[in-house]
């Protein structure tokens, strides 16, 4: 029994201290914001040609924003203690839109990896490359 607890306290050590020193080595500190203005643009045109009234089933926008994004967004600032919310009519805001968008980005992608946000707008926080393939190129091909 001593063996298994020891073993149990050792590996939740480990399991802890991995993602610290996994993180260390991505994170890249800088000064300047990231510029997302060519991530935000080439969305834009996929997800919509730019017409910020498109609608298309819960989706709305010109970025195609859902309820859920809209309430992971409030979520996000009522953790940072902000008094800002964003509402569903917000989505028809390209403004708006490009607000909610660098917010998911500065929580979910502190990193700045262009890929990541390219691949989560479109499969969602837990995307699947091979199924975010298409939506990643044609974002891509829209950046260039």
């Amino acid at each position: 029994m001593k063996r298994l607890v020891k073993q149990v306290c050792l590996n939740l050590s480990i399991l802890t201290l991995m993602p610290l020193s996994a993180g260390a080595a991505t994170k890249v500190e800088s000064s300047e914001p990231f510029d997302w203005s060519p991530v935000m643009e080439a969305i834009i045109l996929v997800e919509s040609e730019g017409n910020a009234r498109a609608v298309c089933g819960n989706q709305a926008g010109a970025m195609q924003i859902t309820p859920i994004l809209v309430k992971e967004c409030n979520n996000i600032l009522k953790g940072r203690g902000s008094n800002l919310r964003y509402t569903l009519a917000d989505r028809f805001s390209v403004a708006k839109s490009k607000e909610m968008f660098l917010l998911i980005q500065s929580q979910h992608n502190p990193t700045n990896n262009v890929e990541k946000a390219i691949r989560s707008w479109n499969g969602g926080p837990r995307y699947s490359v091979r199924a975010t393939n298409r939506y990643y190129n044609k974002v891509l091909h829209r950046m260039k």
